[in-house]
């Protein structure tokens, strides 16, 4: 199904029969789609409609003309509620979904949500060890080298070479657009909004997750007020496709949903 929304074609799945206007909104990570969640909908949508959308510059849906923040995403995650007519009763986001859900859940932006889920979820930016700070400095002395136009005549690839071997995958596959926008994202730290999510919060997280690391699910205990936490022994960064069975029992459970 598409909507257009800001003259953007969003493409979004909608499963479940409810005979309330209740539903359980999902929210995919950087680079993914919705289709990542399906056996997760599956599960869901024995009690409540599930919904779930391709986030502008993702799947099947239009990029934004310019790079966007958080903030813009969150802003536009309300506009596509807003035009579909939901009343999500529970967030589920996985990795820059969950950074997404502590922008809406701590500004109070959903009153309707009862209840979130987490899953490895983005938003507390790790600190740089001494070897990276370093790292980070030689980087910057050597691109700005590499810029004066002088020494970009002369070695006009090295600079993309430098950039393609310090860039991380996500950076690399995205457009220009979109790389801007991941920079934006990755450098927002949200740490201090975590104490102000006030509804009841499930974390699912991998014990091996390098890309956001199980000591940051255990910041995501510590801080929210009322939170749980599962870890899904020897599964990465996406818990959820590793253990689904897991996954699937623990949200039912959490949401109160037959199993």
């Amino acid at each position: 199904m598409t909507a257009n929304i800001d003259k953007l074609n969003i493409n979004y799945s909608s499963t479940g029969v409810c005979e309330s206007d209740e539903c359980v909104l999902f929210l995919h990570g950087w680079g993914a789609n919705l289709t990542l969640f399906e056996g997760l909908m599956a599960t869901v949508s024995k009690k409540y409609k599930a919904v779930a959308l391709d986030l502008p510059g993702f799947g099947k849906s239009d990029e934004p003309s310019e790079p966007w923040s958080v903030d813009d995403y969150a802003e536009f995650v309300i506009k596509f509620i807003s035009q579909l007519s939901l009343k999500p009763v529970a967030l589920i986001g996985h990795s820059f979904g969950g950074r997404l859900m502590i922008k809406l859940l701590a500004n109070k932006l959903l009153p309707s949500v009862k209840y979130a889920v987490f899953i490895d979820a983005a938003g507390i930016k790790p600190k740089r060890t001494a070897r990276q700070k370093l790292s980070l400095a030689l980087y910057k002395c050597g691109k700005l080298v590499l810029s004066c136009p002088p020494v970009k005549a002369l070695f006009p690839d090295t600079l993309e070479r430098l950039r393609k071997k310090r860039a991380s995958e996500d950076y690399q596959n995205a457009t220009p657009i979109m790389r801007q926008t991941l920079v934006k994202v990755v450098n927002e730290d949200l740490t201090k909004l975590l104490p102000k999510i006030q509804v009841p919060s499930l974390l699912i997280w991998g014990t091996a997750d390098t890309a956001t690391p199980i000591s940051d699910g255990e910041s995501f205990e510590r801080l929210i007020p009322d939170a749980g936490l599962v870890r899904v022994q020897g599964a990465g960064h996406y818990s959820f496709l590793q253990a689904p069975e897991l996954c699937s029992r623990a949200i039912s459970s959490f949401l109160k949903i037959p199993y």
